[in-house]
């Protein structure tokens, strides 16, 4: 049996905005290697999928935009800040793609 890989949809079959569109960029460059987006399985970190359809994040904090976005600044545990690496608009950005998961 040969692996049946999904083939990657593009941001207009997923329905992006610009910003939305943006905010996967920057998932992909800066998130994509710990994070799922669109399954359920973790990496080395939890995935993401559904991140603001939950009450909780993984760390039994509130799953809204403010605490993902000081999560993303500031890390947490194993995982990096990126406040010297993301602008607030990427951020902005980042966080409206989330919300699409």
């Amino acid at each position: 049996m040969g692996c049946q890989a999904e083939r990657r949809k593009g941001d207009a079959e997923l329905g992006l905005t610009s910003v939305q569109a943006a905010g996967r960029h920057s998932f992909d460059r800066h998130c994509g290697g710990c994070h799922e987006a669109y399954n359920s399985r973790p990496l080395k970190g939890p995935s993401l999928q559904g991140i603001f359809q939950r009450t909780y994040l993984h760390n039994g904090m509130p799953a809204n935009d403010e605490r993902v976005r000081e999560i993303c600044l500031y890390g947490r545990a194993q995982m990096p800040g990126f406040s010297r690496t993301l602008t607030s608009q990427q951020i902005d950005e980042l966080l409206a793609y989330l919300h699409t998961l």
